[in-house]
């Protein structure tokens, strides 16, 4: 019997949980809807309006149209990640509109890449080109941040806060002797001499070629970050490499003697600054600050640039752009957990050169590579759309690798300066854990087979050296292959390509030099060119790959939330590290990565 009321009492607890788990997740669910549907309320804006950007959350490319993706059902909290695109869209419709004075910005942590930094200053840029102000405001500043905020005509920072200015470094973390002490040798075949995807596992310190590749790499990106301050600063580039060797800022007070920043101010100072640039004089009167969110429901039909010549997006043209967002680690199959699988984007693909109504196609890549076999089947549809009609590439932050191999066929390929690509090289890395099963965990494997190697290629033995010199038969195969796809596609010989290829990575600025780019642009003048090749004057733009259900999604979110929090937030950087191991490690066939997760601060 109390045996009985036991199992009752924990049947009747688990179903109060549950309700309770389920009415938190419905509250959370009728709380994302309402949201959203208030948020397509028109917004109408004051005169003398100023656009707050506070860049706070995390940017990625594509813009989400899934109320649920981003919720928090467990803090009850939307953290839906601001949208490149939006933010650009959003400053380029603020200069246009006479309602709006300036732009405050307002940025403590900025979670963007260094590409997406280069593409929203060149939006900021143009802003502040137009005759209007910007104003930046920080506690602390770090210098990607600087880099951001160094475009605007003031530049404050808090009396109490800091600033960072010591240069580019580029740190990696090596795994050999851990795997040594596990007896787990990890068996590389390669082809590239650049090709230090491997070297994490082989290795407890960069080669010299590595060295060489990163150096050149990051100091590029300084080199062109010093000339842009410099500009708008007007500080003299060698004063600012003075100041990052010698570390000069110290202090708050420092940044204003070397005039970094403009003066130390108090928010609510900066505020009453704010007041007198729009003629406020009334001390209770507020400032018409206008978000990102907000500025984005305001009709075109109020903006200058709706009746200016020239192509415009509006949702009646019947003439569609796609843009297909290729994004995360090459995979075969379909995308998920955030890797970019080769079916899903050759559908996605497939379906806009077939759809009469798209005239154009627009990839934006954003990847470090991963399975070759899965770029080529993507590389394969890229030929066939650009047989059709227009096919642009546009690279993100990074488009290495893989990530060039789909988009090295395309008529033009755009990359922002400090866009990380090329990587044109491929490797294979198969592990032999004989030692840490059997000397470590005392497990033992035996075999029988019906051919001499019907067990190659196992985890459980070293290779051979007939079975090595097999697989690096076929990795020279796949390198010839995506060379001589490199040479056709950029018009070069494949001599020229793996004189530059040999797996070395560039930045785009580099790249456009040595003829892997074409241009030097984001994603708007990747669309604009589009357009151009196209012919059309009116369009709207259609987004690929389709989004999964979002109650689907939801669910699996809720499952998952857990795990992916606690890496993401407890072990910072590690995380990526641990992510990359364990994708090189549960994944088969040859490679065309990126070395690793390039992490620049």
């Amino acid at each position: 019997m109390k045996q009985f009321f036991k199992f009752m009492f924990a049947s009747m607890l688990g179903f109060i949980l549950t309700i309770f788990i389920v009415t938190i997740t419905l509250g959370g669910i009728i709380s994302v809807i309402a949201s959203s549907a208030n948020s397509d309320k028109e917004a109408v804006l004051e005169d003398g309006s100023i656009v707050h950007i506070k860049l706070d959350k995390a940017i990625k490319d594509r813009p989400s149209d899934n109320p649920f993706e981003n919720y928090d059902f467990f803090a009850m909290e939307d953290n839906t990640p601001l949208t490149l695109s939006t933010i650009i869209e959003n400053i380029d419709k603020a200069k246009n509109n006479d309602k709006v004075k300036g732009i405050y910005l307002d940025i403590n942590n900025l979670r963007a890449n260094l590409a997406t930094t280069d593409e929203i200053r060149k939006a900021l840029a143009d802003f502040k080109a137009s005759g209007k102000f910007i104003v930046s405001y920080s506690e602390n500043i770090g210098q990607n941040e600087y880099y951001l905020s160094s475009v605007a005509d003031e530049i404050y920072l808090n009396p109490a806060g800091e600033m960072t200015m010591k240069g580019l470094g580029a740190e990696l973390m090596f795994f050999k002797d851990a795997l040594d002490r596990l007896e787990v040798e990890m068996q590389v075949i390669r082809h590239g001499k650049f090709k230090s995807a491997i070297e994490p596992f082989i290795r407890n310190d960069m080669s010299p070629e590595n060295k060489e590749q990163y150096k050149k790499l990051i100091q590029g990106i300084w080199d062109y970050r010093l000339e842009s301050i410099s500009a708008s600063r007007g500080i003299e580039v060698a004063d600012l490499n003075a100041i990052a060797d010698e570390l000069k800022i110290r202090t708050a007070k420092d940044a204003v003697e070397h005039k970094l920043v403009t003066a130390l101010k108090y928010e609510d100072e900066v505020l009453e600054l704010l007041k007198s640039k729009v003629g406020i004089e009334s001390e209770d009167k507020e400032l018409a600050f206008v978000s990102l969110k907000k500025l984005s429901k305001v009709k075109a039909e109020n903006m200058e640039s709706d009746s200016t010549s020239g192509p415009k997006e509006t949702y009646k043209s019947k003439n569609k752009i796609a843009v297909i967002f290729a994004e995360g680690e090459i995979v075969s199959g379909n995308s998920k957990d955030g890797s970019m699988g080769s079916a899903t984007i050759a559908k996605a693909i497939k379906e806009a050169r077939e759809d009469d109504k798209i005239k154009a196609i627009v990839l934006r890549v954003n990847s470090p590579g991963g399975s070759a076999l899965a770029s080529d089947v993507m590389w394969r549809e890229t030929i066939l759309a650009k047989q059709e009609k227009p096919f642009i590439v546009s690279m993100g932050n990074v488009a290495a690798s893989g990530g060039y191999y789909i988009s090295c066929g395309a008529d033009k390929i755009f990359a922002e300066r400090s866009t990380i690509t090329g990587s044109i090289g491929v490797f294979g890395l198969i592990p032999n854990m004989k030692g840490l099963f059997e000397n470590k965990m005392g497990i033992h494997t035996d075999r029988v087979t019906t051919n001499t190697y019907s067990d190659g290629l196992s985890a459980f033995r070293p290779m051979t050296d007939f079975e090595r010199q097999a697989v690096q038969e076929m990795v020279e195969d796949i390198y010839d292959d995506f060379t001589s796809k490199v040479a056709e596609g950029r018009n070069m010989t494949q001599a020229d390509v793996d004189s530059i290829g040999q797996g070395r990575v560039w930045s785009g600025i580099d790249a456009l030099g040595i003829g892997l780019v074409d241009e030097i642009g984001g994603l708007e003048e990747a669309i604009a060119e589009a357009l151009k090749m196209a012919d059309v004057k009116d369009y709207k733009i259609k987004t690929y790959p389709k989004r999964e259900d979002p109650f689907e999604k939801m669910l699996k979110d809720i499952s998952s939330q857990a795990k992916i929090s606690i890496l993401g937030e407890e072990f910072g950087q590690a995380e990526s590290y641990y992510r990359n191991m364990k994708t090189v490690l549960n994944s088969k066939g040859i490679f065309a990565r990126l070395p690793v997760d390039i992490i620049i601060e």
